[in-house]
């Protein structure tokens, strides 16, 4: 593939490309470019929000290039709190074990294992000892650390952070000298990190790699990225139900993002049609891609004979719930969705109530709102349920 075709391939959907002129001067050697992307395992599987990155990479693989897959097992146990306010907790060894093995599991779903090296970063960082460790820290300074937004923050607020976390930058960037890369991909989130990656090349007498940021993924709530712990994920291992059902809570302005994101179909065009019609399109589109086009359909045409002849109001009330889980007669009082509580028994004892797309069971249940729900009574009233903030 000729060179300028190659850099808009590059370049598609990338926020950052630092730099374009020196993409062009490594294309030119004519060589398969070493192309990083490392990931922690701090839960048992991925979602679409990591697969944003392994679709980029899986366009590069196409167009020849090789991809060097991290598992970050030495770091995933230090906790990296990037794009947020406060620490991520760190994890046992066990435990990130466990979950890299299902990370390896997944990956090729979507990448090209014949083109794909999988590394653990545990390989070259537990080698490097306190002396190592000492020498690898001179490079870098206190003050060009607290550059970095999250941690500019929290230092600024007197939020404490702790020379841990200050080391993680680092055996980030160590993973590039490394591994030789060419060039990191990563979230927007991730870019001082990536910097840092091409700045310690530089320090050990290597060609700096380029870095590549990619929009990171709202989640099911449309407001905050796309992640477990937030409970606004949807997983690429889920069943195929429940991630048709997810994708459909997608808020509308954020479903444009995902088709961008994940297809190549034309969104001016796309916006001339019902907003629902293009989340059920969207919705059937990536449950193909993880499960099948028959259990696609199969799970459309579920959700239709549930929800849509039930049509939901898209202009529905909301409401945020302030806790993880809520006893039915309470949400049903606080959503004044029933007056009293014994109003509030008699729908449901009359299997008037519907959490989702079931009938509530008994007044004693607890509904625990992880992502979006919609909540009905009888046929005229609605409410959707957000999690907790």
């Amino acid at each position: 593939m000729e060179i300028a075709r190659q850099v808009e391939v590059f370049k598609k959907n990338l926020v950052d490309l630092i730099s374009e002129e020196e993409l062009i001067s490594k294309l030119k050697r004519g060589k398969p470019l070493r192309i990083k992307l490392g990931v922690d395992p701090t839960a048992p599987d991925l979602h679409l929000g990591h697969t944003v990155s392994l679709h980029k990479l899986r366009q590069l693989q196409d167009i020849g290039h090789q991809v060097v897959f991290i598992i970050g097992d030495f770091t995933a146990c230090i906790g990296d709190p990037s794009g947020r306010s406060a620490t991520r907790p760190s994890l046992t060894k066990d435990q990130v074990l466990v979950y890299a093995k299902s990370y390896t599991d997944q990956v090729f779903k979507i990448l090209d294992k014949s083109n794909t090296e999988v590394v653990f970063n545990s390989s070259w960082l537990d080698k490097l000892g306190i002396s190592g460790m000492l020498n690898l820290a001179s490079r870098y300074t206190v003050a060009r650390m607290i550059e970095r937004d999250d941690f500019h923050k929290r230092y600024t607020t007197g939020v404490p952070i702790t020379i841990l976390e200050f080391l993680y930058p680092l055996m980030q960037g160590y993973d590039s000298v490394a591994v030789r890369s060419d060039l990191e991909l990563g979230g927007t989130d991730q870019k001082f990190n990536l910097l840092v990656g091409r700045e310690l090349q530089k320090e050990f007498g290597q060609e700096p790699q380029l870095v590549a940021t990619l929009p990171l993924l709202e989640g099911t709530d449309g407001i905050k990225k796309m992640s477990k712990s937030y409970g606004n994920y949807i997983g690429i291992d889920e069943p195929a139900k429940d991630m048709f059902g997810k994708l459909m809570s997608v808020p509308d302005d954020i479903m444009y993002k995902y088709f961008q994101i994940f297809t190549d179909l034309d969104i001016n065009e796309l916006k001339t049609k019902h907003p629902r019609d293009n989340k059920v399109l969207l919705a059937k589109l990536i449950v193909a891609e993880y499960h099948s086009s028959q259990e696609a359909e199969a799970v459309s045409e579920e959700f239709a004979r549930t929800f849509t002849k039930k049509e939901f109001p898209q202009d529905a009330q909301t409401y945020t719930c302030p806790k993880d889980g809520m006893g039915i007669i309470e949400l049903l009082l606080e959503t004044k969705l029933a007056s009293s509580k014994n109003e509030a028994r008699r729908l449901i004892q009359q299997h008037a109530v519907e959490i989702g797309d079931r009938k509530a069971e008994n007044d004693k249940e607890v509904v625990n709102v992880s992502v979006p729900l919609e909540l009905r009574v009888g046929k005229r009233r609605f409410i959707k349920v957000l999690p907790p903030k």
